[in-house]
């Protein structure tokens, strides 16, 4: 009995000591090494860069040009994106087709312009000779005189004081005038709401262009050979559109090597040209939408039926592909 007693003792403390082992040997609790730094989190997925605004030149033109052997009015207004009833005005140009070799023409409106009002001529002063009397004044009559006395206030005598005195001593000081209300831009815009808001230089940067015709594209822009536009094959008659709404600015065939022309004005930068027409369908002055009608198709000043299609900014022509649609019209 007493044996089997210490076999169930043995066994209950090898027992126990088995369970503090396996306690023993498992996994201690992670413990965090402060001499290293945490990782770093996860890269996020690079995004793509925004496009870049595409860079635009400011106004280059200068404020006067030399006239040049082989210069129109027409050709200078065109090469600076003029008008060129304008330059005329501004140079006080009697005949758009009369101008010097070397004459300086102004290419930007006067600060000021010049009003010539009729001369105005000084009073005529009666001159006398030296020594002699002055001429007689004639008098006042006694009658005048009275009405003038009895029309000035009465004066009123007052006892002698301090206050007095400083009254009468002080200087008169002029009634206060009313300022005058200014209205400000937000009631402007609330009595007129009619009244558009002042276009900006970006919003003329943005000009919805359209194809001028449809057809194969024979030339394309290229500075270095002197292409300044691109040329649009096509067939005799064939509709030529405006690019983009605008005033004609010119519309004949006063400019050598255009054949008959149109000239649209969009905004203040930029202007279009339509070049070896058959026949023009618009007058200049008029205002027409994009997409209307403005010349058939010719071959004027051309060895071939073709449009010839310009775009320029401040008169210097820029490449109208690139601001066309890429969808040209079948």
């Amino acid at each position: 009995m007493t044996g089997a007693r210490l076999r169930c003792t043995c066994g209950a403390a090898v027992l126990a000591m088995l369970a503090g082992y396996g306690c023993m040997t498992r996994a201690p609790a992670p413990v965090s090494d402060r001499t290293r730094p945490p990782p770093a989190p996860a890269a996020k997925p690079a995004t793509s860069p925004a496009p870049a605004a595409v860079a635009r030149e400011p106004d280059s033109r200068p404020e006067f040009y030399t006239v040049k052997k082989g210069d129109t009015l027409y050709l200078i207004a065109l090469d600076h994106g003029l008008d060129y009833k304008e330059l005329a005005e501004w140079n006080n140009l009697d005949n758009p087709n009369v101008i010097r070799l070397g004459q300086q023409l102004r290419l930007h409106a006067p600060s000021s312009p010049v009003v010539t009002a009729p001369l105005k001529t000084a009073p005529k002063v009666e001159g006398r000779p030296v020594g002699s009397a002055p001429p007689p004044v004639a008098s006042t009559p006694p009658a005048a005189v009275n009405e003038a006395v009895k029309s000035q206030p009465k004066a009123v005598k007052v006892p002698y004081s301090d206050q007095a005195l400083a009254q009468l001593s002080a200087p008169i000081q002029p009634k206060p005038v009313a300022a005058a209300i200014v209205p400000s831009p937000v009631a402007k815009a609330d009595t007129r709401p009619d009244e558009k808001p002042v276009a900006t230089d970006e919003d003329d940067e943005k000009i919805d262009w359209g194809w001028p015709a449809s057809g194969n594209v024979l030339s394309t822009f290229n500075e270095s050979t002197n292409l300044k536009g691109i040329g649009i094959a096509g067939k005799l008659g064939q509709a030529v559109i405006a690019s983009a709404p605008g005033k004609v600015l010119y519309s004949g065939d006063g400019i050598r090597g255009y054949g008959k022309l149109v000239i649209i004005k969009h905004n203040k930068v930029y202007i279009s040209v339509y070049a070896h027409n058959q026949q023009l369908l618009v007058k200049e002055g008029q205002n027409v939408v994009k997409g209307q009608k403005i010349a058939d198709m010719g071959s004027s000043d051309s060895d071939q039926v073709k449009l010839h299609f310009e775009i320029r900014r401040f008169g210097k022509p820029v490449d109208p592909l690139k601001l066309l649609p890429p969808d040209r019209p079948s």
